[in-house]
């Protein structure tokens, strides 16, 4: 008996000595997401999950460039109403059901149809997908459509299970599974996300971590504190403030990259019964509460002048911004006449934010700028999904949610302000807009895009439904033991070729 003891012994030992060298990532969230089901998620952080969970048709590479993923290869017909793709073979999804064109369908077709799908406004244009084979399939458009690549690098892209889709339906969100490089674990909400590597990926030779576990930790000086004593392993959304921290300490390395987003407040000016309020009512409101903004200010202050001040879903910066419309310096007087001229001498305000320190100290300072103006504004601090839950049940006045952006203008601007777009939470509607936005997305050229842009950059800066007033930038801290990590403009954490040494 003592040498089959002894073979046990052993063989628990070097288990249990494999289990300890497994490669662990502990990433830090800036947030907790919100559902993980492609189709009807909105959040940034989410956004980051899914780049290790669900690989999509296609994917964005460091230059911005857009690159095969589950696609191989890809052709517009002559006219651009037909998007032929060319699918990679052998790929398997997490539970073992094979990827194919019929995949592709059904996950379309359910981000198109599912009532809770938020995908339908960026798919818009397709009226339907066809499978030619196991192996490739077609979009037929309605009309030419030059964004939808750029959405299929998106969570529009993301293709999922059919077989899970069917059996969760709208609570695909409790056990997803996609064909990415992890597969989903766990979660508990406000506390942890786990994932798994996935044995069967299709490039697993390139995923050199076993298991990632995301920790949602809005406050930025905790999560620096984490990751300082090394219960992280890399921090996201670090804040400009944790910078010169991140430099000076010889366990970590600093990374950033200037966002593609922008950084706004959403005025609900027809979404329920809270829209019934003189600033959701009167331009003339809106845009004195624009002019009291002092967003240079803001953005040395708050953000240590790592990002730039704006005033349009484009930065200044970019070749999509309309220099027409210069980003407004502050005028409180101008800002009080405006009032005046509305009947109005002060005007009391709830102004929803979430509970993130940077997010509140740029409140803070906006409270304080607009009430030289009139407004007296009443901070609503909560946690960032409930905030999102609320804007888009139409329960605020005014609130503060930023977007990570996208590398087609149409993706920062159509899904927010369009009649029906999925992402419209303050029911703006302007029938010109539409229609301008529309044929943006239409336009294979550039310069006609240009102006249709600039168009609709006219009207909104008029209407205010959406107040931008900057763009930042993207900021990791990584322990030096995390090597192969590249930053990229969309903020997005790939995990290809990232290893963790012991």
């Amino acid at each position: 008996m003592k040498p089959a003891v002894f073979l046990t012994t052993t063989l628990t030992a070097l288990l249990l000595s494999a289990s300890a060298m497994a490669a662990e990532l502990k990433i830090g969230l800036a947030n907790d997401p919100d559902v993980l089901d492609p189709a009807q998620s909105r959040t940034f952080v989410g956004r980051i999950v899914y780049t290790a969970m669900c690989d999509k048709l296609v994917d964005v590479g460091p230059d911005l460039a857009i690159v095969p993923q589950l696609a191989t290869e890809w052709t517009w017909s002559e006219g651009g109403k037909e998007l032929k793709m060319k699918l990679r073979k052998g790929v398997k999804f997490h539970d073992g059901t094979p990827f194919n064109a019929e995949a592709v369908v059904a996950t379309i077709e359910r981000n198109l149809t599912l009532p809770e799908s938020r995908r339908k406004s960026e798919l818009a244009s397709v009226e339907k997908v066809e499978a030619n084979g196991e192996d490739e399939v077609t979009f037929k458009l309605k009309s030419p459509d030059v964004t939808l690549l750029a959405q299929l690098a998106d969570r529009a892209g993301m293709i999922v299970s059919p077989k899970a889709a069917k059996e969760l339906d709208a609570k695909f969100g409790s056990h997803p599974v996609c064909a990415g490089p992890f597969k989903f674990v766990e979660r508990v909400q406000q506390d942890r996300i786990v994932l798994e590597k996935f044995p069967d990926y299709w490039n697993k030779d390139n995923v050199f971590i076993d298991k990632v576990t995301y920790l949602p930790i809005p406050d930025t000086t905790v999560r620096l504190a984490n990751l300082r004593a090394g219960d992280l392993d890399m921090g996201t959304e670090m804040a400009p403030s944790d910078a010169a921290a991140i430099k000076g300490d010889a366990n970590l390395n600093y990374l950033d990259a200037v966002n593609l987003g922008y950084l706004a407040l959403y005025v609900n000016v027809g979404n329920g019964p809270a829209a019934d309020n003189p600033l959701g009512k009167d331009k003339r409101l809106r845009q004195a509460f624009s002019l009291a903004l002092d967003r240079e200010a803001i953005m040395q202050i708050v953000y240590e002048g790592t990002g730039l001040a704006g005033n349009q879903p484009f930065p200044p910066n970019g070749p999509w911004f309309n220099k027409d419309i210069p980003v407004p310096t502050r005028d409180v007087e101008k800002a009080k006449a405006l009032m005046k001229e509305a009947g109005l001498d002060r005007l009391k305000l709830d102004f929803s934010v979430t509970n993130n320190p940077v997010v509140l100290q740029a409140a803070q300072m906006m409270q304080a700028m607009v009430a030289e103006a009139g407004f007296d504004v009443s901070l609503k601090a909560t946690e960032f999904a409930t905030l999102l839950d609320e804007e888009t049940a139409g329960k605020y006045q005014i609130a503060r949610t930023d977007w990570s952006g996208r590398i087609d203008p149409d993706g920062n601007i159509h899904q927010f302000v369009t009649c029906k777009g999925g992402l419209n939470d303050t029911k703006y509607c302007n029938p010109e807009v539409d229609k301008l936005l529309n044929e943006a997305r239409a336009s294979t050229d550039n310069a006609a895009r240009k102006q249709k842009y600039d168009a609709a950059a006219k009207i909104l800066n008029d209407e205010l439904p959406v107040i931008y007033f900057g763009h930042q930038a993207w900021i990791w801290g990584l322990n030096k033991k995390v090597a192969g990590f590249v930053p990229s403009a969309d903020g997005m954490v790939r995990l290809i070729g990232v290893k963790k040494a012991d």
